[in-house]
């Protein structure tokens, strides 16, 4: 009854007009975005995992401050679209193993696993194929298949993409390795660290997803969704595993790994002599769960059935018993109750400018983004907007770093369509420029939500907050010590003025859409468009000055 009624206050506190009808430029309240941060990283919503109760709390939470703004149910008589997760998790009577050449490894040593929810009860050997990075792709020219026979064996690559390549790019080819490997007849899929995977993430912390549970979607009609089914089975090798992948091979774990350090560096294939066996004994169960929408009518008639989205991950990771310490829970005020507060506060100032947007606004906080992207891929597979309405562009909020006054934005995305003038033109109405990626390694663009509307062709963005001036050190500070950790809570050193500057720019950016005479454009001979959306309509890219 507290929490029911402290969060009653809160809406009805927040749901203050900020500025008069009329006004041209709407006031962002760093106060009301603190507001927002605090309730959604408190302990009581426990984390706020897709399918828990926290998360559920949330949701109620979103749905209040969009009643109390205004907006308009996307889905008929409900502020929810339902997504029903399914969570396998691996059976701790038995233990997960892969066998390497007659040589066992358990899963938690020098492998990682996850739980699989198509096979609750699996026992797969095969022979397997070292397949360089594993990447193909026609319009590059790539195809680390070539000349190699998967068919019904495992594919062993190496994680990531070489050094050199464009990052975004790079990122994309490695979040297909799964599906270029389906595509040559490989039944599964074992990944070895590469070197730049390891500097960012030490193996001990990937050991720590061993026993995590494996999460998906279920369609309506009741099966899982699974986008590579010929692929059944996937692993992470390290050390001791890789070597007896690489066994009489005459390749060493060391000199690969010395080898893919260099720039543009690409091994060529071969076949491995071991046999591979994968043994996993998984048990699944549902979780409903829900993305919250809610829209903003466009007023123009001719504009209005086209929508931009603007969303915002709303779950975090949850409660981990195991974790080291007493605190237990993982508040992710900055991942993402921070993209989420953006976002209200960007409905706010659509809500109360006074002068609606020429397209509608589709707002959404979606679910489970932490176990892959999955609410925003339902939300993506199925639209809820009316007969004859389109998305034509995307603006996603993930984890701005918000412990400093940054003077700069890196937009993901923002080079391969006509986004890119939107954004820069925006983010310079605030005294603020755009830098290229800093991180290219982390292959950034392909890890959060957009990425699930760029797969279906829709041009999109996803902003960063830069590395200029202490931003290096402060972002650079919160991955090391904060990310993924039960630190991640309100206490961080928030700077909520640049909170609310964030939250100016990102409400240029869609206004910018919204009112603009034509819809966002993909480039012509872009890599994305023409892998996603070939038969949309193009635009020249405009020559660098």
């Amino acid at each position: 009854m507290a929490l029911r009624t402290a969060l009653l206050a809160t809406v009805l506190a927040l749901a203050v007009p900020g500025m008069a009808a009329g006004q041209d430029k709407p006031a962002f309240s760093a106060d009301a975005i603190r507001a927002d941060v605090s309730f959604l990283a408190d302990d009581l919503l426990e984390g706020r995992d897709g399918g828990t109760r926290g998360y559920d709390i949330a949701a109620r939470y979103v749905a209040a401050r969009f009643t109390a703004l205004g907006l308009e149910q996307a889905v008929p008589d409900s502020w929810y679209q339902p997504v029903t997760l399914a969570v396998a998790t691996l059976d701790k009577d038995s233990a997960a193993t892969l066998t390497i050449g007659g040589r066992r490894f358990d899963n938690g040593g020098d492998v990682v696993m996850g739980a699989s929810g198509r096979e609750p009860v699996q026992d797969l050997e095969a022979d397997a194929v070292f397949v360089g990075y594993g990447l193909r792709s026609d319009r590059e020219k790539i195809d680390d298949y070539a000349g190699l026979d998967l068919r019904g064996k495992w594919a062993v690559a190496l994680s990531g993409a070489p050094v050199g390549m464009p990052s975004e790019i790079g990122a994309h080819l490695a979040a297909e390795k799964a599906m270029a490997a389906q595509k040559a007849g490989a039944i599964g899929l074992i990944t070895i660290p590469s070197p730049g995977l390891l500097a960012r993430t030490p193996w001990d912390r990937l050991k720590e997803r061993a026993n995590d549970p494996s999460v998906g979607w279920m369609q309506p009609d009741g099966r899982l969704y699974v986008r590579t089914p010929g692929i059944r089975g996937s692993a992470y090798a390290h050390d001791g595993a890789a070597e007896a992948l690489l066994a009489g091979s005459g390749r060493t774990l060391a000199a690969i790994r010395a080898e893919a350090g260099k720039k543009g560096w690409r091994p060529r294939g071969f076949a491995l002599k071991p046999l591979v066996r994968i043994e996993r004994r998984s048990s699944v169960a549902t979780a409903p769960s829900s993305n919250v929408l809610a829209v903003l009518p466009g007023s123009d008639p001719a504009l209005a059935g086209e929508y931009v989205l603007l969303m915002a991950h709303l779950d975090h990771v949850g409660v981990k018993p195991d974790t080291p310490g007493k605190d237990k829970i993982y508040n992710g005020a900055m991942d993402n109750a921070s993209g989420i507060a953006t976002m209200l506060a960007v409905a706010k100032a659509f809500a109360e400018s006074g002068a609606r947007p020429k397209r509608s606004i589709l707002f959404a906080a979606v679910t489970a983004e932490e176990d892959g992207l999955l609410g925003s891929q339902y939300l993506a597979k199925h639209p809820v907007l009316p007969a004859g309405g389109k998305l034509v562009g995307v603006v996603n909020l993930d984890m701005p770093i918000l412990t400093y006054d940054f003077q700069d934005l890196v937009a993901f995305g923002a080079e391969h369509s006509t986004l890119g003038p939107i954004v820069e033109k925006a983010a310079k109405s605030e005294g603020i420029a755009l830098s290229p990626d800093p991180l290219p390694a982390e292959g950034l663009f392909t890890r959060s939500d957009h990425y699930r509307f760029v797969e279906e062709g829709v041009p999109s963005v996803f902003l960063m907050t830069g590395f200029a001036g202490p931003g290096k050190a402060a972002f650079e500070h919160f991955l090391k010590t904060d990310y993924h950790k039960p630190s991640d809570q309100i206490d961080l050193p928030f700077h909520w003025e640049a909170a609310a500057k964030f939250a100016r720019v990102n409400y240029a950016i869609a206004r910018e859409i919204a009112d603009a005479a034509e819809a966002p454009r993909w480039y012509k001979d872009d890599f994305f468009g023409d892998a996603f959306a070939a038969d949309q309509p193009k635009v020249a890219k405009p020559s660098m000055k």
